[in-house]
């Protein structure tokens, strides 16, 4: 995310709004990662 607006900046709101949507998706990645590893590999 850029800093420094080069035209209108985000409000902190916005911010807030964007950074908990971030949040939101790296818990879900984070979770389906887990559930993946936690799953044994079937074996040959």
């Amino acid at each position: 995310m850029q800093g420094t607006a080069e035209g209108l900046a985000f409000s902190r709101a916005e911010l807030d709004s964007l950074v908990d949507l971030a949040a939101a998706g790296i818990a879900e990645i984070v979770a389906k990662q887990e559930a993946y590893l936690a799953t044994p590999l079937p074996t040959r």
